[in-house]
C-alpha cells in the first residue's frame, strides 16, 4: 500500500487514547515514545532529534525539518524547562496542543512523539506531588516521559522509579536515567546502570530509554571532554539483553563526528537538542555543531538578518544585563519574550523557523541517520495493530530479590563516586 494509505491506517490505530480524546479530528499521528524508538531500531544505526521546544517556532522549525526528512520526531520540554517552575512559555501542558495545531496547520506526516524530559525528583519529599501531577502531565497529551531521580542515590533513584511508574500508561513511552548528568557522582558505569534497569525488570517495568552520564554537557559548551562514545557503547552492551535503547543528552556542543560515532557504534536511539535550537531561532552565530561562538569579550554575537528583529535583540540583551544574565542563563530569556517573538512580522518569524529547519534537516539526514523513518514508524504501528507496542523484553530479574531492603544492600556495594562536582544544567 502507499505511504498516504498506511498513513491514514495509523491515524486511526496508532493515536494513544489520550490524544484521540484531546484531539478527535486531528490528522496529526501524535504517537507514543515507543514508536519512534522503534522506528531508529528498525533501521539499526540511527536516532532522531528529541527537539527540545523552548519557543513556539523551534517547534514549527523542528516539524518542517522531519517532514522535509520524512523522519520520526520528538518533540520535548523538561520539567525546569516547561514545569510548574519554568522558564519557558511551551510548557508540559500545551506542547501537545502546539503540536497538534502545527501538524494539521503544516501537513505533517511523520508520526511525532510528545516527551516530558527531566522529570525531575531530586528527594523522596518530591514524590507526593509528583504522584498528583503525573497523570496531569498524560491528561494535557504527553505520550512519553523520562522520570529523571538521578540526583539521588541509586537505591533511592530505583525506589522512586518504581514508586512512580503506576503513573505512567502502559502504552507510553518511558526514560530512565542513572548518573546526575554533569553531576557529582561523574560518569556512569555499566555496574550503575545495570542497577536499574533489572531493578526496574523485577517490577514490571521495561523503560525505552536510559540516559548516562556518558560526558555531556548541557547548554553553552563547559568543556572539550564531549560525549565518551567507548564508555556508551559499553554500557548499552552491557545491558543488550533488557532491549534498552540510549537516550543521548547534551548534543549541543558535540561534533558532527562525535554524534555520527554515538548513532553508529551505540544503541542510542533519541538525541536531545535543547540550547543550540534556541540559540539558532533567535538568530546567533554558532559553529557547524550549533555550539555558540562568542566574541572578544565573550558575548553572543547576531548574525544580521538571522532569527529576531535586530532591535528585539538589542531588548533581550539588555534585559539580560540587568538582570545579570549571561552564557547560559539567556534561556531565561524565553519566557519573558515569547509574546514579544510571536508578535514581530511573519517574515521575521518565518525566517526564525527556517533556521532552525535547515540545522534540524541536516542534523537528521546527515549525522543522525534518520532519513525516511517516518514509513518505519507507521509499519511498527500496523504490525502491532494498536497505539500500544509492548515492552521489548520480558521479565528475567526475581521480584524476591528486588524489595526494597535487597535493592539498599545492593546499592551499597556500588562504587559512585567518579568525579568532581560539576553543575547541572538541562
Amino acid at each position: 500500500m502507499s505511504y498516504a494509505a498506511d498513513f491514514e491506517k495509523a491515524l486511526e490505530i496508532g493515536r494513544p487514547p489520550n490524544i484521540c480524546s484531546l484531539f478527535p479530528n486531528s490528522k496529526a499521528l501524535i504517537v507514543s515514545g515507543k514508536v519512534i524508538d522503534r522506528a531508529m531500531l528498525a533501521k539499526g544505526k540511527a536516532m532522531t532529534m528529541a527537539a527540545n521546544g523552548r519557543n513556539h517556532l523551534v517547534i514549527r522549525g523542528a516539524l518542517q525539518a522531519a517532514q522535509r526528512a520524512r523522519a520520526c520526531l520528538i518533540i520535548e520540554i523538561a520539567r525546569s524547562e516547561g514545569g510548574a517552575k519554568s522558564y519557558c512559555a511551551t510548557n508540559y501542558w500545551n506542547m501537545a496542543r502546539q503540536v497538534d495545531a502545527l501538524c494539521n496547520e503544516l501537513a505533517i506526516t511523520v508520526p511525532v512523539a510528545i516527551h516530558a524530559d527531566h522529570y525531575g525528583i531530586k528527594t523522596v519529599d518530591d514524590l507526593p506531588f509528583a504522584r498528583t501531577e503525573i497523570p496531569s502531565l498524560f491528561d494535557a497529551g504527553i505520550t512519553s516521559i523520562a522520570i529523571d531521580a538521578s540526583h539521588m542515590p541509586d537505591d533511592d533513584n530505583l525506589l522512586a522509579s518504581i514508586d512512580l511508574n503506576r503513573f505512567i500508561p502502559s502504552w507510553a513511552g518511558y526514560e530512565t536515567e542513572v548518573g546526575e548528568i554533569k553531576g557529582k557522582f561523574g560518569l556512569s558505569t555499566s555496574e550503575e546502570a545495570l542497577f536499574i534497569v533489572r531493578g526496574l525488570n523485577a517490577h514490571n517495568i521495561f523503560p525505552d530509554w536510559i540516559a548516562l552520564n556518558n560526558g555531556t554537557t548541557h547548554g553553552i559548551e563547559a568543556s572539550d571532554q564531549g560525549i565518551q562514545v567507548e564508555l556508551t557503547a559499553d554500557i548499552h552492551a552491557a545491558l543488550a539483553s533488557y532491549g534498552v535503547s540510549g537516550a543521548q543528552h547534551g548534543t549541543s556542543g558535540n561534533n558532527s563526528d562525535r554524534l555520527r560515532a554515538i548513532a553508529s557504534q551505540t544503541r542510542t536511539t533519541k538525541a536531545n537538542v535543547a540550547t543550540a535550537l534556541q540559540m539558532i531561532s533567535w538568530g546567533v552565530e554558532v559553529n557547524d555543531y550549533g555550539n555558540a561562538i562568542l566574541d572578544d569579550d565573550g558575548e553572543f554575537i547576531k548574525v544580521k538578518g538571522q532569527g529576531v528583529d535586530e532591535r528585539l535583540w538589542q531588548e533581550m540583551k539588555e534585559y539580560a544585563k540587568v538582570q545579570g544574565w549571561a552564557g547560559g542563563a539567556y534561556k531565561n530569556l524565553n519566557v519573558v519574550f515569547e509574546n514579544r517573538i510571536m508578535g514581530q512580522p511573519k517574515p521575521i518569524r518565518e525566517r526564525m523557523a527556517r533556521r532552525v529547519e535547515d540545522f534540524v534537516y541536516t542534523l537528521l539526514v546527515e549525522v543522525f541517520n534518520a532519513r525516511d523513518t517516518a514509513r518505519l514508524g507507521v509499519d511498527e504501528i500496523l504490525a502491532a495493530g494498536s497505539c500500544d507496542l509492548g515492552p521489548k523484553t520480558g521479565r528475567v530479574e526475581s521480584p524476591e530479590q528486588w524489595t526494597e531492603e535487597k535493592i539498599r544492600e545492593q546499592a551499597a556495594k556500588l562504587d559512585t563516586d567518579k568525579g568532581p562536582d560539576g553543575d547541572y544544567d538541562d
